[in-house]
């Protein structure tokens, strides 16, 4: 087993520590650094990046080829992190503790250490990692966000503001495949530069406030109501990804709940749980969004555009795309030719 000790605040340092342990090249571009790993310890990357006030991201995908063992300080500087896993398993327990905690695919962990013990973090051999670590040095986040405490029950607000870090604090949330899609798009940023950041900040408060509405409503005693397998939820969250990728289909529940060999009300239910929305409004959702991206990258006209995403009245499509976006299409599409003109000139 290795053991490696992660003990500086300075983003840059704690890359290094990792590259003194693991090998690998570190890169750096637009704020982000990645140590990327190929070698008989490691293969992958972890990228990190740091936001103002306090907050930075983490994120692993990799292979260890041995146990590894990861801990976090160091004592006087003891971030909030907030944790899930799109990918493989992984083990938490505080230094003072002697049995790990084993955190599953798709579950979530706010965790804060206290002034006497750290994290350790336990990573199994040849088992793929894909981990989302935020994290939050108190002090620093709360010069700038002290409105925050109106989202915050009040445990997670005692965390917050306990800077001194007198307690250790920990909450082991359920499944949510809705914070995997948020992930998932978080990954797939192509944009560069000062845009590239802001698109990844952005993400990461919504992650955020997508930890922090689980433990409110853990807290104010209102489950989850879930009769679904995860093995279906992961199969619902499958469906919805086609129908984003190809809206132009004609769908119906009959053909889905047939193909996917989930009943209809199981397919309306974890719709519901995870987009809160039911399958048919899933779709015309996906198809808005489509028509939306046509009319910025394409030249085709609002008919043409219409009958590309399987619609065949334009008038249903007018009335929905106002409620949607607030704009009739038509207006929506020229003010797009006008913004592109401007950006010629």
């Amino acid at each position: 087993m290795k053991e490696i000790n992660l003990t500086d605040s300075n983003i840059l340092e704690n890359v290094k520590q990792m590259q003194r342990h693991i090998g690998g090249s570190i890169s750096q571009k637009w704020g982000e650094y990645v140590l990327e790993v190929d070698n008989r310890l490691a293969k992958g990357c972890i990228k990190y990046i740091t936001f103002d006030w306090g907050v930075s991201l983490v994120d692993f995908n990799i292979i260890f080829f041995e146990d590894m063992v990861l801990t976090t300080g160091p004592l006087n500087y003891n971030p909030i992190h907030f944790i899930y896993s799109t990918k493989g398993f992984f083990e938490h327990k505080f230094s003072d503790e002697e049995n790990y905690k084993k955190i599953e695919q798709f579950h979530s962990v706010i965790t804060a250490g206290s002034s006497k013990c750290v994290h350790q973090f336990s990573f199994q051999k040849d088992v793929h990692i894909q981990l989302n670590i935020i994290s939050i040095i108190r002090k620093q986040f709360l010069k700038k966000r002290l409105n925050i405490s109106h989202m915050l029950n009040d445990k997670l607000h005692n965390v917050f503001v306990d800077t001194q870090h007198n307690k250790q604090f920990l909450y082991y949330g359920p499944i949510s495949l809705k914070m995997a899609d948020h992930i998932d798009e978080l990954q797939n940023i192509e944009s560069g530069g000062i845009i590239r950041t802001l698109q990844i900040e952005g993400e990461v408060y919504q992650l955020l406030s997508m930890h922090i509405k689980m433990h409110n409503t853990y807290e104010n005693s209102k489950p989850l109501k879930i009769s679904l397998l995860k093995s279906e939820l992961k199969k619902i969250r499958q469906l919805a990804k086609k129908i984003t990728q190809d809206s132009s289909k004609n769908y119906s529940l009959n053909e889905i709940s047939r193909n996917s060999g989930l009943s209809q009300a199981k397919l309306q239910e974890g719709f519901k749980f995870l987009y809160a929305r039911t399958v048919n409004d899933y779709i015309r959702h996906a198809r808005l969004q489509e028509a939306r991206d046509l009319m910025y990258n394409s030249n085709l006209n609002i008919s043409q555009i219409v009958y590309s995403i399987g619609f065949t009245s334009r008038s249903y499509f007018s009335k929905i795309f106002k409620e949607k976006y607030g704009i009739p299409p038509n207006e929506f599409k020229k003010q797009i030719i006008v913004s592109l003109d401007d950006d010629l000139k």
